[in-house]
């Protein structure tokens, strides 16, 4: 689909000789090169883990994304290289209403491929179909933004109004690119994720601690749509080794059954050190020094910066 409308829009620039539909004609490559790398980086990052990569290939759909982002940019710099001296020189365009209707044909088209892909890829945890999808529906603005520019240089006789919607359309893929970019850096360096926790404190909400008294300290490894959970979990001092490692793998178990993106959650074991029977309900406790009140509120803040009891702290 991409491909048939890359050749439609080269083809009413050839026509028009539009700087303006020159631009939305190099976002269509874009989009072409992009749609054929994630369909490869889809493929590869789905491979199970192995001994050589034991979290997986998911990482590679950031340097997709990051790829795809580059191209954007690149793109806006081949686009202002030809409108900057189409300005400056005056060019005319010519059967404006010929590239207006190319353009908005195609936009409306891009507009309900690139939801599709975007929905798909955030169903799925997939980076590079999110990124993806969002390159194809900001390639609808830019024909919109296009269009708008084709309609006003129509109106008003202004031909150089043509190569300067061709400049903004430049700028607007540029940021864009850069944006595109930037998160995926941070899906490379496993910058926290505001939006994952969320989904991690609502799961647990759901959930049964079974003796869990607090989670804490947590930090998310996002390997594509799979994620590596490892956390700390503060459990009553009179579980045997034995008690709670299979408490714990319970609460583990129940976690990512019903948890968005397929997973793993790791917990390490500490002992409440007596300090925290205020918040712990667990009943049958022999070494109690206080009643239970409430437990401590899951927020994202206490799941990864908890404020401990200052007699727990070492």
């Amino acid at each position: 689909m991409s491909l048939a409308l890359t050749f439609i829009k080269f083809w009413g620039w050839r026509l028009t000789g539009s700087q303006a539909v020159y631009s939305d004609a190099m976002e269509s490559i874009v989009n072409v090169v992009a749609g054929l790398l994630a369909i490869f980086v889809v493929y590869y990052s789905a491979k199970p883990a192995d001994r050589g990569h034991p979290y997986g290939h998911g990482k590679i759909e950031y340097f997709s994304a990051a790829f795809e982002g580059g191209l954007i940019t690149f793109a806006a710099v081949l686009i202002a290289a030809e409108a900057i001296p189409a300005l400056i020189d005056g060019r005319h365009p010519e059967r404006l209403e010929t590239g207006l209707a190319v353009v908005v044909g195609a936009g409306i088209v891009n507009l309900a491929l690139g939801a599709w892909i975007y929905r798909t890829g955030r169903q799925a945890g997939s980076p590079a179909l999110v990124a993806n999808g969002q390159h194809i529906m900001s390639d609808f603005w830019t024909s919109a933004g296009v269009a708008v520019g084709l309609v006003a240089a129509l109106a008003t006789g202004w031909s150089w109004l043509d190569p300067l919607t061709a400049l903004a359309v430049a700028l607007q893929l540029g940021w864009t690119g850069l944006k595109v970019v930037r998160r995926s850096i941070g899906g490379l360096l496993d910058e926290e994720d505001a939006e994952i926790i969320r989904a991690v404190v609502g799961r647990l909400r759901e959930i049964d601690f079974e003796g869990v008294i607090q989670l804490h300290h947590l930090r998310i490894v996002r390997s594509g749509r799979y994620h590596h959970i490892d956390a700390h979990a503060v459990v009553p001092e009179i579980w045997n080794v034995a008690e709670a490692h299979e408490r714990t793998q319970k609460f583990e178990q129940n976690f990512m059954q019903a948890y968005p993106q397929p997973g793993e959650l790791h917990l390490h074991i500490d002992p409440c050190r007596r300090v925290y029977c205020r918040q712990c309900s667990w009943s049958v406790c022999s070494v109690r020094q206080q009643n239970f009140v409430a437990p401590i509120e899951l927020t994202p803040e206490t799941l990864i910066h908890p404020e401990e009891p200052a007699e727990y702290r070492p």
